[in-house]
């Protein structure tokens, strides 16, 4: 039976409706509602004579006091004392007794409502005073939009018997002191010693060092193995330093170091870069922890962190959500307006996406860069957007370290036992402006004059410490000077440092991984697979359970593919099956995903099959072999930005897998674009991350408009430089099958771009043969073998679909003088091929580059810097500022310009009159 809630009951008949449901069936009403009138009739049976009993003419007092308990609940955090620089905004109607029924007189009055927050009858002076003690002080809560009774009732129980509080013991309250004495202490040796250098130092919210160990401690406790940790760049080498235990001589270093012991990494500023270590917990266990490197692009590192850390929960810890927890530290400018904190907050609770829990810590400094919070949102706090997923929120007084720590204890027990994120909105300031070089005083004068006088958190807690007579001020003198030296000593230490070192990332993961190198372009991988093992693993992926029923339709795609292997002629959809089938056969994970990716935007994957009457599925891929790795393929949410942040985070800790993001058009990869810039082309370079993500961009011109046409191949191809990825546009399913197992076979983990077909899924022309895929590797370069060398006159290089129109044309004009060259790898551009292709066709007089994309688009721009040693000609639409115009006549007028351009009337009469 459901149980009936109170909240949100502010009618007295309501409540009495309550009541009678108790007395009909108490497990029918919430367990607080069912202690108050459990006790309510305790007491009226044995204490209704008792002086000061409130008798049953009073029961609306009674209630009147419940919806009291209630508003604290629910709104006590508007009214806390949470702002260590500011006062607090006003906020109607208060909590005052008055607003609730109630009278002054009442105060020493006994209430039995003091059952339902855990202290038994009390007088309502003292009910009140508990109410404040627990959601009004430094530590405010918001919790009751939650749906789970049981969930509520927790947080419930847990704050409410604590007074939301903790009592710490001396030895405790020194450990604090010594992370905040690390804090400051390393900010203002920064400060002196590098006077004007920016680093977006942490002053103002140095709590979050003691915070973080804190959770760190706590969660080994509760069993987590691995942290994962995404932040921005404010407070990050402080994190880097006193949590990650980064040498303090190594970040002295980066900020005067003039070279890299790898000349070819340029390197980043020293506020961007990532860090991993194992340290050992204050009880002794060894703990894993993961900084993911993150640009100035706030929020972006969010979605790797989640990626990164599913990862290990799949590939590590066979899938148990308890070992790895992430942690994503946000600016409250950032958290209340980047739209991929949305993004990535709705994979929380997703299948292929979740992670057992996030905990965010918002490092609130009320201000974003030069813009006062109240003109950065139009939301209440900088955290609402944690209602979307019914997470819990709190809100807690950065100067406050104690209120700090217990609110990071009881999150990481909540993420723990119930698998959901949870925040904790750290309300804080920043000493300086955006950036140690800038003056705030231009934009937020009253707010930077209060910050000006305001001592920092371990000075605040000196003195609670010396007051308590646990830390006298010479003792704490002492100490800070002892910690100032030490930072003096290993200043000297980085002196003697002659080159920075950008350290791998995942060293361990990765050692058996190399850089790509100036020989990249001839390295090889055997990706062939043995002809009965493809037959084999074929007649799996072609197999449905006979026990199972499927839709008519499925029945019908797994005959046709039987077909196929049968008459030995596979379309690209095979192919890239049997590229996955034979790689878990092998051993290695694969893991697609992407909007619609099950079935295919173009309907011509079908990975999977939903079982008629019912939303289940069964995937073949998923049953290859009993010892098979891994295959997972997932539909994703309508999201680019965060699913392909994600999906690099998950490529990352997975070296010896295929990860694959699939964009259901070529062009929505637009909206990921901080990713593929940030991440994807110049990771290596900036922070010496290799990774093997595969992006998989449907591209073709066949004219269905602007908007589905293009991925904008000239956007990677102007990304492309050192070898940073692979940039391929396969024309055969053997050449794709062959690609897609290199990406794994090879010693090599770049990122991989693949212009994957559209029309051509399904083009007769567009088959290969097993046989192909039994020998052979993947093909840089596709000769063309229909034309006898000897008698071309005109080379022309293409790629993509253009290939087999221009074949088409060919043909209809029975010319055999042209000579047509796939080039499928644009990068790294295989130069050594392309130049013996120029050799093996000398006697052309026409060398031609080819292309459906618009002249000033496409690969033409590329080409002509790369290639610049040949004397181009170009074949290509108008340049235009859009990729494709909205007609299809207009579409198919101007293919038939760019078909008459490269065969030539002239050209084409002269090669039949030299043909005859």
């Amino acid at each position: 039976m459901e149980k009936i809630s109170p909240v949100g009951s502010q009618d007295i008949a309501a409540v009495e409706g309550l009541y009678r449901s108790y007395l009909n069936d108490p497990d029918s009403v919430d367990v607080s509602w069912r202690h108050f009138f459990s006790g309510f009739d305790l007491a009226v049976r044995h204490f209704a004579d008792k002086p000061g009993f409130v008798g049953t003419e009073d029961i609306e007092k009674e209630f009147a006091i419940l919806n009291l308990i209630h508003g604290y609940r629910q709104r006590g955090h508007l009214f806390t004392r949470t702002n260590p620089v500011r006062s607090r905004r006003k906020y109607s109607p208060t909590l005052d007794i008055e607003n609730f029924g109630l009278e002054k007189s009442d105060l020493e009055k006994v209430f039995q409502a003091g059952n339902n927050i855990g202290i038994g009858p009390a007088r309502l002076k003292d009910i009140i005073e508990h109410l404040e003690a627990t959601y009004c002080q430094s530590i405010g809560v918001e919790f009751v939009y939650m749906r789970h009774p049981e969930v509520v009732s927790w947080l419930r129980e847990k704050m409410e018997t604590t007074r939301n509080a903790m009592t710490f013991s001396d030895e405790k309250r020194r450990h604090i002191f010594y992370h905040l004495k690390l804090a400051v202490g390393f900010e203002n040796f920064i400060h002196k010693k590098f006077v004007g250098a920016k680093r977006f130092s942490l002053e103002g919210a140095e709590t979050l060092i003691p915070s973080l160990d804190a959770v760190i401690e706590r969660g080994a406790e509760l069993g987590i193995e691995e942290f994962v940790i995404g932040m921005a760049h404010r407070g990050r080498l402080n994190v880097l330093a006193n949590i990650l235990q980064k040498p303090y001589e190594n970040i002295f270093k980066e900020f005067y170091g003039t070279q890299y012991e790898d000349d070819i990494s340029l390197g980043d500023v020293k506020y961007h870069l990532g860090y991993e270590n194992e340290v050992m917990t204050d009880t002794g266990k060894a703990v894993k922890l993961k900084m993911m490197p993150n640009p100035s692009h706030l929020e972006t590192v969010g979605a790797l962190v989640q990626g990164l850390s599913r990862s290990r929960i799949d590939s590590v810890y066979g899938g148990d959500f308890s070992k790895v927890a992430p942690i994503v530290i946000h600016g409250d400018a950032a958290v209340a307006a980047q739209g991929v904190v949305y993004e990535v907050i709705q994979m929380a609770q997703l299948p292929g996406y979740k992670t057992g829990g996030t905990i965010h810590l918002v490092i609130n400094n009320q201000v974003g860069f030069t813009t006062n919070y109240l003109e950065a949102r139009s939301s209440t706090y900088c955290t609402d957007i944690a209602k979307v997923t019914r997470s819990p929120v709190f809100h807690v007084n950065g100067d406050d370290v104690e209120a700090l720590i217990y609110t990071i204890r009881l999150a990481m027990e909540f993420r723990q036992k119930f698998q959901n994120d949870v925040f904790i909105d750290i309300l804080c300031y920043r000493k300086y402006g955006h950036n140690e070089g800038d003056e705030p005083r231009f934009t937020q004068p009253t707010l930077y004059k209060t910050i000006a006088s305001h001592p920092n958190p371990r000075d605040i807690y000196s003195e609670k410490l010396t007051a308590l007579g646990l830390l006298s001020n010479q003792e704490a003198r002492v100490e800070i000077r002892a910690f100032d030296q030490f930072m003096e000593n290993k200043y000297l230490a980085s002196e003697k440092i002659e080159k920075l070192k950008i350290r791998k990332f995942l060293v361990e993961e990765y050692q058996d991984f190399r850089f790509a190198d100036k020989s990249f372009d001839e390295a090889k991988a055997a990706t062939a697979v043995a002809k009965e093992k493809l037959v084999e693993i074929a007649a799996q992926i072609n197999y449905l359970p006979e026990e199972l029923k499927f839709f008519n339709k499925v029945n019908r795609i797994i005959a046709d593919r039987k077909m196929m292997i049968h008459d030995n002629r596979l379309d690209w959809a095979m192919a890239e099956l049997l590229a996955y089938g034979t790689l878990v056969s092998e051993g290695h994970p694969v893991r697609l995903s992407g909007q619609d990716s099950e079935r295919g935007t173009f309907a011509h994957r079908h990975a999977s099959f939903v079982i008629e009457d019912t939303d289940e599925r069964y995937y073949p891929l998923s049953h290859i072999a009993e010892n098979q790795a891994p295959f997972q393929v997932r539909n994703s949410l309508l999201s680019e930005y965060g699913v392909l942040g994600f999906e690099y985070g998950y490529a990352l800790a997975q070296p010896n897998g295929l990860t694959i993001w699939e964009a259901q058009f070529g062009d929505f990869a637009n909206v990921a674009q901080v990713i593929i810039d940030q991440y994807i082309s110049s990771a290596a370079e900036k922070w010496g991350l290799l990774n093997g993500l595969v992006l998989l961009l449907p591209h073709g011109y066949e004219g269905q408009g602007p908007e589905h046409s293009s991925a904008r191949l000239e956007r990677f191809l102007t990304l492309a430089a050192n070898n940073n990825m692979q940039i391929v546009v396969p024309t055969t399913p053997a050449n794709f099958f062959h690609l897609l197992r290199r990406q794994v076979k090879w010693d090599i983990r770049l990122p991989l771009v693949v212009f994957t077909p559209k029309s051509l899924l399904r083009h007769p022309q567009v088959v290969s043969t097993l046989d192909e895929m039994a020998h052979g590797t993947f093909s840089e370069v596709i000769d063309d073998l229909l034309v006898k060398p000897s008698e071309v006159k005109k080379l022309v290089f293409t790629n993509g679909r253009l290939y087999f129109d221009l074949l088409k044309r060919r043909s209809e004009e029975e010319v055999n003088c042209v000579a047509i060259v796939r080039i499928e790898q644009l990068y790294p551009i295989p130069e050594r091929q392309i130049r013996e292709i120029l050799k093996k066709y000398a006697g052309a007089k026409t060398v031609m580059w080819a292309q459906d994309e618009p002249e000033n688009q496409g690969a033409w721009p590329f080409i002509q810097r790369k290639l610049s040693f040949v004397n181009w000609k170009l074949a290509a639409r108008p340049e235009s500022a859009s990729p494709a115009g909205g007609l299809m006549e207009l579409h198919k007028l101007r293919l038939q310009r760019l078909l008459d351009t490269v065969f030539e009337k002239s050209e084409v009469n002269a090669c039949k009159n030299l043909s005859i």
